[in-house]
């Protein structure tokens, strides 16, 4: 599919006819109003994760999980393993340990309400209170020099996204450079946008050289996250650092702001609706009430 007929199959409204206006000024406390304008100027916030104990579980997890599926001892220190796994096994085998850690991963009961404490606040000021999580969370491994687990410039909404959901990236090992993700700046995402037709029948790789001097390649931390708008471009390239990257990523969304082709129910659930809002869904007017 080429670039243009892969944004003429998204939802409209993508681009909205007019600049983004505050209408919350004065509502939110002042630290919430700076993660805010943080957000609309850049489309991400990178923000340390609110819960360490949370974070910390999650990677140990995942180690263990992994030297589990290489049938390793279980590592004394997690960080170190995860970061040199590829000295374990290469692409070709990388794979079915991909596989097995995200069964563990999505098997654990805990795993869902722990992924979304790393960043409670930071989603009721960017989101709202009343959320739908994607129902799987998704892991990421890119050994270092492998092109097989590259993800080419795209913008989710182009693809069966809402607009109205974000992505918390959640790196399980420190993410710089190429060992990280790229993302395009809302200025210049416009700038793309507005001059579209010039990339009909070009594929995804053009569409990256004309943007490649303009994007930013994310400096996010173990014991950060990422929280970043899916409308903007991004991707990843070939992991040239002596590392292998880790990532994991799920989506979230208010629970009752549109949706496009992932819907509720199938690909979100709701977590955090409120009673009042549990209430007005199952309220019913009594019989013949209008006769």
């Amino acid at each position: 599919m080429s670039v243009t007929q892969s944004i003429a199959s998204s939802p409209a409204g993508l681009s909205p006819a007019e600049p983004i206006r505050r209408y919350d000024a004065g509502f939110f406390d002042p630290d919430e109003q700076a993660l805010i304008d943080t957000f609309l100027r850049d489309g991400h916030v990178i923000v340390p994760v609110e819960n360490q104990a949370c974070i910390e579980r999650i990677r140990d997890h995942v180690a263990i999980s992994a030297a589990d599926a290489l049938d390793l001892p279980r590592p004394n220190y997690p960080d170190a393993f995860l970061n040199r796994i590829h000295c374990q096994v290469d692409g070709k085998g990388l794979n079915p340990v991909r596989l097995a850690v995200i069964q563990a991963l999505n098997g654990a009961d805990w795993l869902r309400h722990t992924y979304y404490r790393l960043v409670r606040q930071t989603l009721a000021t960017l989101v709202g209170n009343e959320l739908a999580m994607q129902r799987r969370v998704n892991l990421s491994i890119q050994l270092p020099d492998d092109d097989s687990s590259l993800l080419s410039v795209h913008a989710d909404s182009w693809d069966g996204d809402s607009p109205f959901e974000v992505v918390v990236w959640v790196p399980l090992v420190d993410c710089y450079r190429s060992k990280s993700m790229y993302l395009l700046p809302p200025a210049k995402q416009a700038e793309i946008e507005a001059e579209w037709q010039r990339f009909d029948g070009q594929d995804t790789e053009a569409l990256f050289r004309a943007i490649e001097p303009h994007v930013t390649y994310l400096d996010v931390p173990f014991g950060t996250a990422l929280v970043f708008s899916q409308n903007l471009m991004h991707g990843n390239r070939v992991n040239a650092e002596p590392e292998t990257r880790w990532t994991m990523n799920c989506r979230f969304k208010a629970a009752l702001s549109p949706y496009a082709d992932k819907r509720l129910g199938e690909f979100f659930e709701p977590i955090t609706l409120r009673p009042a809002t549990r209430l007005g869904m199952a309220y019913k007017l009594p019989d013949s009430f209008d006769e």
